[in-house]
């Protein structure tokens, strides 16, 4: 089998990777906090995660990969306090527009989608077990983890103690004993939601949620965390915390890897610089396989750049390699070797499709093999699914425009050029474009 080599963000470098049981790798990703739209940057980094589930389906034989839904938060508390839609219906809402995006990029679904108010009883009794080692103390009705006694807090993110208080965003509360110690549970107001604890009506810290979903699913070591670059500090570095210190000599997760950023134009996305994107308007306006393409471009752990230009050649790059496997409609293959070893170098996405290039360069040329090859590294990568035909003429309607294109050869062969040309101009209009060959007229669509 061909050897993975992953990115550990707490080693910070690249390490074979040794699964704690080969029959059964185990893979937990940060989902949505479901209060609205997935923007384009969360997108990319399930993508991310997504062409990992899939590879590591291809090495081993069992995985489980854990996606979960943080559907209690302070953030949709204060979206139905804005909007006056009861807190149901916001997470059921966004919860199905997220998977709706999520399918139409192609994503595959996680093999468990855990909610955290599902899970209140494994959060509870984590609290419970960090209170009683010392690690953490209820104080008017709160209950925080105590940073000082873990001595390798920072660890994981490679922050100093004063990064540590910087990055955090402290909230100054009299009741803490240290200002960098994190909420684990926190009271409720009746208009909110809560659960019954030992330490009163409340709800869950953010933080917990995940370290609960991951030990109800996973067990408490398992083989790879994931999420985006802007969960490495606070988000992770306090779920480690809080788990190792739980779960006494436990590994909880012994490979960490973290999606770069996106860029728009250059600039980082943010509603005040009116560039906030979300993956819907994005699919509103482009196919998916073009979206996708374009995030699959840029390494994952670097950034990438959403611009037009960008789109663009990803639609031209997409376009050559359909255009290849148009050639040998039939052909079937296994994964090549150059695309395989590509992704086993720390998921190389562009090196894994600078590979199927060369492949789509000898498909064109006229071999079989090389299309059969390409159509599977596609499939690896969530890529190339649909048929070359429909890819280029889209859902025009094929009936009306192969008739006027008859009518066209039928022209010809009449020697009747003005009304040929007109009917070419029409086509035109339309946005259709005609391609005369040897083996007679293609049409595509003008994208």
């Amino acid at each position: 089998m061909t050897d993975l080599y992953l990115h550990n963000s707490a080693t910070r470098r690249r390490e074979l990777f040794r699964p704690l049981d080969p029959s059964h790798v185990r893979l937990y990703l940060c989902g949505p906090t479901v209060y609205d739209l997935a923007h384009l940057g969360n997108a990319r980094t399930f993508l991310v995660f997504d062409v990992l589930a899939r590879l590591l389906r291809h090495l081993y034989p069992q995985v489980t990969f854990v996606r979960n839904i943080t559907d209690v938060d302070d953030k949709i508390n204060a979206r139905s306090q804005e909007s006056g839609e009861p807190i149901g219906s916001i997470t059921a809402r966004t919860t199905a527009d997220f998977h709706a995006d999520l399918k139409a990029l192609g994503n595959l679904p996680p093999d468990e989608e855990p909610r955290a108010t599902a899970n209140i009883g494994q959060m509870i009794a984590i609290i419970e077990r960090l209170i009683a080692s010392g690690h953490a103390y209820a104080a008017e009705g709160h209950v925080l983890f105590a940073v000082d006694s873990f001595a390798d807090y920072g660890a994981l993110s490679g922050r100093s103690s004063d990064e540590l208080l910087a990055g955090a965003r402290v909230e100054v509360a009299p009741y803490k004993r240290h200002p960098g110690d994190f909420v684990l549970w926190k009271p409720s107001e009746k208009d909110l939601p809560g659960w019954d604890s030992p330490w009163g009506r409340g709800r869950p810290g953010w933080h917990i949620e995940c370290s609960a979903m991951s030990w109800r699913y996973l067990g408490e070591t398992f083989d790879i965390h994931g999420g985006g670059q802007d969960l490495l500090f606070p988000h992770h570095e306090n779920e480690r915390a809080q788990s190792l210190c739980a779960f006494p000599g436990s590994g909880f997760a012994r490979y960490w890897l973290h999606a770069g950023m996106l860029t728009v134009d250059g600039e980082k996305m943010s509603k005040s610089l009116g560039n906030f994107t979300t993956l819907r308007q994005v699919l509103e306006r482009q196919p998916a396989e073009v979206i996708r393409h374009l995030l699959l471009r840029s390494h994952y752990r670097g950034s990438v750049d959403y611009t037009e230009a960008n789109l663009r050649e990803a639609r031209t790059e997409l376009d050559r390699f359909y255009r290849a496997l148009s050639v040998h409609p039939k052909a079937a293959g296994e994964v090549p070797e150059a695309v395989l070893l590509a992704l086993c170098d720390d998921m190389n996405t562009p090196l894994a499709l600078t590979a199927m290039h060369r492949l789509a360069d000898a498909a064109l040329a006229g071999d079989a093999a090389a299309a059969g090859g390409l159509r599977a590294a596609g499939k690896l990568l969530g890529l190339l699914g649909a048929e070359p035909t429909s890819w280029f003429q889209g859902d025009e309607d094929k009936s009306a425009i192969q008739a006027l294109i008859d009518a066209r050869i039928a022209a010809r062969k009449a020697r009747n050029w003005g009304e040929a040309d007109r009917i070419r101009d029409e086509l035109v209009a339309q946005g259709i474009i005609l391609e005369d060959g040897p083996t007679g007229t293609i049409w595509r669509k003008r994208k």
